[in-house]
């Protein structure tokens, strides 16, 4: 038995997670931790651990003893934030973790970063300028035209992000966050607004080699009304779509970040008024909310083989077993397939075309 530790689990990716993992016919012994005491109540583990925040010095300490105990064969951090502190510190954890390298993992969570590497290696981004001062803000404008968006370099869930039309929004919602202690100035980038299709492009690598991907739109987000940028991180609404413009500028983008890649890869892309994708963020490391639930749905409710299953690929890559029946390396789920999720409602697999409906959870 496969015995797997899943930090921040009590999350809804986490929760995701362990659920693929249940749907394999693989036995798992799963255990799950989480800083919350609620959250942690939520996943379906066998064991479950509070642990401090990942930025507490006890966490990886914290983790390596749970993982001793619990006798893991495999560690994966659902949250970006705990696998970037984990892939910097793995050989303090007495179990296999599927990651990339810390350096991999750092330009990959800065949205600035990345953005400089991805368009020094060709690749189409957004027009993206630095701030360390209120000046930058309107030098900015000046540069890049209207409207801008403010983002946080660092995080998910659209954090500290606001459509700005004028310079003077643009640097009051910076002023905000910084009079409250959220960010520095030089926390923040501008962007341009790209008006086009809002996708995902999910995969997994192994050795450099891109095992298996699939791309999604992303379509409504949940209390999309009460955010001041109406993004809220994880989509209510998404689709399968597929488009090899886009396996190509996937492809390419996760190489410029990392010449050899090895696990999870998530990239988020924006299309432009002509429709041309532009990639703004690649997330090395990272599941993405429904990463996990599409592997879940494509072998309980759409009949594709185990290897559809992406937790479960991911922990038998990650474990170093010999998987000889591989999936195709890009569009891995049928396109037409919409995802209905909300809080307290369930989740719902619908075809448009024939109106047909599915409760996956």
């Amino acid at each position: 038995m496969r015995r797997v530790l899943v930090t921040g689990s009590g999350g809804l990716a986490g929760v995701n997670f362990v659920r693929a993992l249940r749907a394999s016919p693989r036995a798992y012994y799963i255990v799950g931790t989480d800083y919350s005491k609620y959250h942690i109540l939520y996943p379906d583990v066998d064991a479950r651990y509070l642990t401090p925040r990942h930025d507490d010095r006890s966490f990886i300490p914290r983790v390596a003893e749970i993982a001793s105990k619990e006798r893991a064969d495999f560690l994966h951090p659902q949250p970006s934030s705990e696998a970037y502190v984990i892939s910097g510190r793995r050989s303090e954890v007495p179990c296999r973790v599927f990651l990339p390298s810390a350096a991999v993992m750092r330009v990959g969570q800065d949205k600035l970063l990345s953005e400089r590497k991805l368009r020094a290696a060709g690749i189409p981004v957004a027009m993206t300028a630095a701030i360390e001062s209120k000046p930058d803000v309107r030098a900015a404008f000046a540069k890049l035209g209207k409207p801008l968006w403010v983002r946080a370099r660092h995080g998910a869930g659209g954090r500290l992000s606001l459509l700005c039309s004028t310079p003077t929004e643009a640097a009051l919602w910076i002023e905000l966050w910084v009079r409250r202690g959220a960010a520095r100035y030089d926390e923040f980038i501008l962007q341009e607004y790209l008006p086009g299709r809002n996708i995902a492009w999910d995969s997994l690598w192994k050795d450099g080699r891109l095992v298996t991907s699939y791309c999604r739109e992303r379509l409504e987000y949940p209390f999309k009304h009460i955010s001041p940028s109406g993004i809220t991180g994880t989509p209510s609404v998404s689709r399968i779509i597929r488009d090899e413009r886009l396996n190509e500028v996937g492809r390419k983008a996760v190489k410029a970040i990392d010449p050899k890649p090895g696990g999870a890869y998530s990239i988020d892309v924006k299309e432009s008024a002509s429709g041309a994708p532009c990639v703004t963020e690649v997330d090395s490391g990272k599941f993405h909310s429904t990463m996990p639930l599409w592997g879940y749905i494509a072998v309980k409710h759409l009949g594709l083989p185990d290897y559809a299953n992406l937790a479960d690929l991911y922990v038998r890559l990650g474990l170093g077993e010999d998987v000889r029946d591989l999936p195709p390396d890009t569009d891995l789920l049928p396109d037409g397939y919409y995802l209905l999720r909300d809080m307290d409602v369930g989740a719902y697999l619908w075809r448009e075309d024939d109106g047909s409906k599915v409760k996956v959870l």
